[in-house]
Order: structure tokens, then sequence, then C-alpha cells
């Protein structure tokens, strides 16, 4: 699966859990992650079922839909934010047909790790994985926030105490 520039990684021990409402969709994407080698997905349409299998199954990566009626920025929230959520700090990638700036805002800002606007393809979920193993990026807590930093420029001009404070020349 690896391309020129793009790491292969064995996948065998990952697991993963995909919240997707089609179920065309979500029997692709298991067929695409054992074709990376990956050792278990589980998959739903439902959001509670999808938690209670995020409770029992401790997945790696964690891929949601979001739809009108498929409200993924909800179940974000909740991996993130909730009491009894066994790991807030999962990566989650947005899979979904939304395709305005304006969407991948609200997604970055519930949480969201990575964003796909579908149709995706086999590679581009690769590199997005690969991302994630790759780019592993601090999380943020705050009175209305916690996910991974959303900046992902690396700058040294940005380091240490002072890396949010912005100088004007």
């Amino acid at each position: 699966m690896a391309e020129r520039g793009l790491q292969a990684y064995d996948l065998t021990d990952l697991n993963l859990l995909v919240l997707e409402k089609h179920v065309l969709i979500r029997q692709l994407l298991t067929d695409v992650f054992k074709e990376f080698g990956v050792a278990s997905t589980q998959s739903t349409s439902d959001p509670e079922k999808a938690f209670n299998m995020f409770a029992a199954f401790p997945p790696d990566i964690v891929i949601t839909d979001w739809t009108y009626d498929l409200n993924g920025l909800a179940f974000i929230q909740r991996i993130r934010k909730d009491p009894d959520s066994p790991n807030p700090f999962v990566p989650v990638i947005m899979a979904t047909a939304n395709t305005r700036v304006e969407h991948i805002c609200i997604a970055r800002d519930v949480g969201m790790t990575e964003y796909l606007t579908k149709p995706i393809s086999a590679k581009i979920l690769y590199r997005r994985i690969v991302a994630i193993i790759e780019d592993g990026r601090c999380y943020v807590r705050n009175s209305s926030f916690f996910g991974p930093d959303r900046r992902r420029r690396k700058s040294e001009e940005f380091m240490g105490v002072d890396r949010r404070i912005v100088s004007v020349r």
C-alpha cells in the first residue's frame, strides 16, 4: 500500500471502530482495512452502540460519519468529554460528505483528528492513518475545547512558554 514518500506500516495490531450510516460503506471500509492488514474492525450505524463498542473494545482509531441523521459531532464530543469515555485521546477521523470549510472547522472544534470528504479512496484513507501515526499531536483542554492541537504547522518561532504570544513587528 505504500507509495513513494509514504511509509509502509504494519497495521496488523490496529483495532478500528467505524460509525457509518450506510451499510455498504461500512462493508467497504472493513474490506479496505482487511487489505491493509488491520487486526480488527468493529462497525455500526448506531452512535449508542458505537459508544458501547468503544468502551468494550479499545480501538486505536475511530472513523465516524456526519450526516443529517447521524450526528458524528456528538459522538466525537462524547468520546472526548464523557466521564465514562475509556480513551478521550483516541484519534478520530471524520469521514463525511460535508465538504465546506465551515464543516471542517466545526469538526475540528469538537475534537476530530483528521477529516476526509466522501467519496474516499483507500490511498487517502491510508494517508490519514499514516498522518495519525507520524504526526502525533498534543492534546489541548480548556473550558470549551478538548482534542488534538488544532495548529498543524510547527514553527521554531512559537516554542516554549511564549508559544501562544504573537509578536507584532
